[in-house]
């Protein structure tokens, strides 16, 4: 059965605004939320942003059913014993809700301007491996006892890594629980979603939503000028629409959606999309449970 996650960068909106959000999701059908992980907005550096671990402890308090991620959280910015320790607590307090997201980075402007990490990909994403082992060790995943840290995890914490790079997808292949490809590279999923090993597949997916009654060239008008330099990442329609298109996706093995709003996730979109688009979608007519 298909797993329907609100994305919700953690930008502009007020936390008050978020956790709203994100409880309006929970009643609409949603299994999760998922924020970002910047030390400034991408493109928007004069923009509000929060720290995504803090926000996303705030807003497990705050629900009851919904699972708690990040697409991604950066390597960089947490020592992985600190990162370890963090996701433990995290998964505890919020009853087995917490997933660990985790990439190597991907706003170079972010690296020079706070100082942090290296702004060689191709090292980040050696120390992303090194890193990823040690964190197994810390969980008692590993093959290193002495590198246990106490408490081990009390609930699985599923590790989904991002990205579409080819040592990226060795370690998705070594270690992921599941594989996000990100809204802007959705044109490579039929290549590489065959290519993840185990791990299962998930897309990031901006979508226009046309609600009952709206414009339709109002609301591609407005999708596209914010959101159209995502390319095929973006996808505008009715519920009908987009029912359609996430079953395409789902016939090329996703198995999860990432839907991230036009409209930032107005309360009336995520109800009616869950009552439109995640309801009908999970039990087709006359079919079986996607």
């Amino acid at each position: 059965m298909a797993e329907w996650y609100l994305f919700l960068p953690q930008v502009r909106l007020p936390i008050v605004d978020i956790v709203d959000r994100a409880r309006h999701a929970e009643a609409s059908g949603f299994s999760g939320v998922a924020f970002i992980d910047h030390l400034e907005a991408p493109g928007l550096p004069d923009e509000n942003i929060w720290e995504a671990m803090g926000v996303a402890t705030w807003v497990a308090a705050k629900t009851e059913r919904l699972r708690i991620g990040h697409l991604v959280l950066c390597d960089a910015f947490r020592h992985p014993a600190v990162l370890a320790k963090q996701a433990v607590t995290l998964s505890a307090a919020s009853g087995g809700r917490f997933e660990l997201g985790l990439g190597s980075g991907s706003w170079p402007a972010e690296f020079a301007r706070f100082d942090v990490g290296q702004e060689d990909p191709i090292a980040r994403v050696e120390q992303l491996e090194r890193h990823l082992g040690l964190i197994m060790d810390y969980w008692g995943r590993g093959n290193t006892p002495d590198r246990n840290q106490l408490p081990l995890p009390e609930h699985p914490i599923p590790l989904l890594l991002g990205g579409i790079g080819h040592r990226t997808m060795e370690l998705v292949r070594r270690y992921a629980d599941w594989w996000n490809i990100p809204a802007n590279h959705l044109d490579r999923l039929a290549q590489l979603a065959p290519t993840t090993g185990s791990a299962r597949v998930s897309v990031q997916q901006m979508v226009g939503f046309v609600r009952d009654g709206a414009d339709p060239d109002a609301v591609r008008e407005v999708s596209a000028r914010r959101f159209g330099h995502l390319g095929s990442g973006l996808v505008c329609g009715d519920a009908a629409e987009l029912s359609g298109h996430f079953a395409g996706l789902a016939a090329l093995g996703v198995e999860r959606f990432y839907v991230w709003f036009a409209d930032f996730a107005a309360p009336e979109s995520l109800h009616e999309f869950g009552e439109t688009v995640i309801k009908p979608f999970r039990v087709p007519p006359g079919g079986e449970p996607r």
